[in-house]
This record gives C-alpha cells, sequence and structure tokens, in this order.
C-alpha cells in the first residue's frame, strides 16, 4: 500500500483553493463534483513532495465540530478483497463496504481507526494507479 493523500473538510472551496495555491504555493491539480455524495472536491499537489492534499466541501453543511476538519486518509492497495478479508481478520471495522463512483474507474471501500478517523482504501481501475 501507499499514501494517497489526505483529505479535508472546508467550509469554502474557492477560498481553500486561494489559500492552499496562492499562500502556501501548491499546485492545483483537479476538481469535480460528486452527486451521491452531495460534496465538490479538489486535490492540490506539493510540487517538492509530490504529497496531495483532498479539499472537501458538504453542500449545505454550516458548521462545524472542533477535530471535524480531518475527513479521511486515502491509501491505494492493488487488491481491495483481499485486503479488507485481511483487516477483518484482525477486527478491524469496515465503515463502507467496496463501491464506484459514478464517473469512477476503480473500487473504494472506507476503514475506520481506532480514533474513528475514516481510512480510504483506493483499487485503481484499468490504466489508472
Amino acid at each position: 500500500m501507499r499514501l494517497l493523500h489526505t483529505s479535508i473538510t472546508v467550509r469554502d472551496m474557492e477560498e481553500s483553493l486561494t489559500f492552499y495555491t496562492e499562500v502556501l504555493g501548491l499546485e492545483f491539480e483537479r476538481r469535480r463534483a460528486i452527486p451521491e455524495n452531495k460534496a465538490q472536491i479538489a486535490f492540490v499537489k506539493d510540487p517538492a513532495s509530490g504529497g496531495r492534499i483532498e479539499l472537501t466541501h458538504w453542500e449545505g453543511k454550516t458548521g462545524y465540530d472542533p477535530g471535524e476538519q480531518l475527513d479521511h486518509l486515502a491509501f491505494e492497495t492493488p487488491d481491495l478483497d483481499g485486503f479488507l478479508a485481511k483487516v477483518r481478520a484482525k477486527g478491524v471495522r469496515v465503515a463502507k463496504e467496496p463501491y464506484t463512483l459514478v464517473g469512477g474507474s476503480g473500487r473504494i471501500a472506507f476503514l475506520l481507526d481506532p480514533n474513528d478517523i475514516w481510512i480510504e482504501l483506493i483499487e485503481p481501475g484499468a490504466g489508472r494507479s
């Protein structure tokens, strides 16, 4: 497995994109709506390290509790079903079973760490890695 990105919840996508690109100097990669989750995401990348941050804006969300801004950590795995079988045997909680987003080619699933932090597992689709 390899760490892909860290996702944070943002109140205002435009303001956040401006901050991460113009203030911190990260590079804009891509942006898209996720209608089935009522969300919009954008990725920014550190040109020096290659590290990525996913900015997530939830439609209609107006208030945030302290600590709620960390949305998830994302890891890539070539065998999602095999990995899930291993972690289930260790008693790890699966928050969302594997599925594919509309317009996506790979599959994703979510685990919960012992602190209830969401861990996204991504199995790339054909032609992606």
